[in-house]
């Protein structure tokens, strides 16, 4: 049997090349609306426990949307399904950019989020397929590392652009236009070029398309329930469960961080360490082949844990002043480059190991959906906190030299939210050292079944 001829640039796939250039797009776009925080406040005269509602009604869209990701790429090809995702988030993106009222701003990033539910799910799948199982925490890792440039540049772009006025519309407006053009352009590129890897990546491609042809057609009475069992499949896996609950803790801290850039002298982008999901990745990779059963694990506890000490320093030790900026400048890197181990070094290729092949986006959207819903109510609850319990008033903020009391009041609602669940995040990894081996010698045995019940139909046709 012939294998799928997949072109190349440079010796690197052309779909990996355009996969990852959507997941610029997606980080970029992800930081669009914390970078210029500062002008929308008061654009809309609004505080922080408003601004922390958009990136909550972002998040549970996003998160209650998950599993329709799932469903679609049990039946259709992700490149088709990663174009439609991209053009919801793209339209919404203008949208908010041209929104002159707070709840048009709302709604749009609602709209927003179902997009990157649909996207976000299937690049991780797609980025799960396309590597090996010994180095999937360094495809991982590349993927997040490659985005979080994107996002880096996305903030750079926005913050630039929001200091000044182009053609008489304020510059973080056009920010978000400029954004949606280039991330449709991506999505139409991902459409055009890509090639699925999934299913049957030993097939010619017209054996492949042909099986794809039949699935895509079937009624939607088997659709359903082929969905479905992929849902109990999912759902009923031990480690799943155990990743999905420290992740409910883990995605609080992350969610909150939005607000660095109220509080800190810095802006956030100084924060981002593109190399530390990469770095984890490639760390992990290595201690698996010693440990394949323990070693991920060990990674991802010893990246939750930092960030109790470092969000500690970094929010009641450094002074709150213009003067420290070399200070928080090197917290921040250090601290990106040590906790966002999680997901590359553990999380996304443990699911790849302990599901059968076909059901890899069913459990990355699934794991979106606990996750992404219940982060949602980080935003907020860092609002409320610094509001109604350490006394933050946005009316008293200058625009300019800021006010030493309203950063201290949103420092301490930051660090409720982040110190305390890193460290239950920490301690809810602790049962993956006894039931990821099981569930992923289980996932074997069915993925090979899989494989002679797939042979016995390709020699009956």
């Amino acid at each position: 049997m012939g294998t799928m001829k997949v072109r190349k640039i440079f010796g690197v796939s052309l779909s990996l090349i355009l996969i990852n250039m959507a997941a610029v797009m997606e980080r970029a776009d992800e930081n669009l609306l914390p970078s210029v925080y500062k002008e929308v406040s008061q654009a809309f005269n609004v505080g922080p426990a408003d601004l922390g509602y958009l990136t909550f009604v972002r998040n549970f869209v996003r998160g209650l949307a998950s599993p329709l990701a799932g469903i679609l790429v049990i039946h259709y090809d992700r490149p088709t399904i990663l174009a439609v995702g991209t053009l919801f988030w793209a339209v919404s993106t203008a949208a908010v950019g041209a929104s002159q009222q707070f709840m048009q701003v709302a709604f749009w990033r609602a709209i927003n989020g179902f997009g990157l539910a649909i996207v976000i799910p299937a690049l991780q799948s797609f980025i799960a397929d396309s590597y090996r199982e010994g180095v999937r925490g360094t495809g991982f890792g590349m993927l997040s590392f490659i985005g979080s440039l994107g996002g880096i540049g996305g903030g750079v772009v926005a913050t630039v652009m929001a200091g000044h006025e182009f053609w008489g519309v304020p510059g973080w407006r056009v920010a978000f236009i400029m954004m949606a053009c280039l991330s449709m352009l991506i999505g139409l590129l991902v459409f055009l070029f890509v090639v699925d890897p999934r299913k049957y990546p030993s097939l010619e491609a017209s054996e492949r398309n042909a099986l794809i042809g039949k699935n895509t057609g079937s009624s939607a009475a088997s659709i359903w329930k082929e969905s479905v069992t992929a849902m109990k499949t999912v759902l009923k896996v031990p480690t799943f469960r155990v990743i999905v609950l420290q992740g409910l803790m883990g995605s609080l801290p992350w969610t909150a961080m939005v607000f660095f850039t109220m509080c800190c002298p810095v802006k956030s982008v100084c924060f981002w360490s593109a190399s530390g999901a990469l770095v984890g990745g490639m760390i992990a990779d290595k201690i698996t082949r010693k440990y394949p059963h323990s070693g991920r694990t060990m990674c991802a506890q010893f990246s939750a844990s930092m960030g109790i000490p470092f969000s500690w320093f970094l929010l009641t030790v450094i002074p709150q002043s213009v003067n420290s900026w070399f200070a928080y400048a090197t917290t921040l890197f250090l601290m990106g480059l040590i906790i966002s181990w999680n997901g590359a070094a553990a999380n996304a290729p443990m699911f790849a190991q302990v599901v059968p092949a076909k059901h890899r986006t069913m459990i990355y959207s699934f794991d979106r959906a606990f996750e992404g819903s219940f982060s949602s109510f980080a935003a907020p609850l860092v609002g409320i906190l610094s509001e109604k319990i350490y006394g933050y008033d946005p009316k008293s903020v200058n625009p300019d030299a800021g006010s030493v009391q309203e950063a201290y009041a949103l420092s301490r609602g930051l660090l409720t939210m982040m110190a305390v669940p890193f460290g239950l995040c920490c301690l809810f990894y602790t049962p993956l050292y006894w039931v990821f081996k099981h569930d992923r010698e289980k996932a074997r045995l069915a993925s090979l079944r899989e494989e002679v019940a797939l042979s016995s139909a390709i020699d009956k046709e």
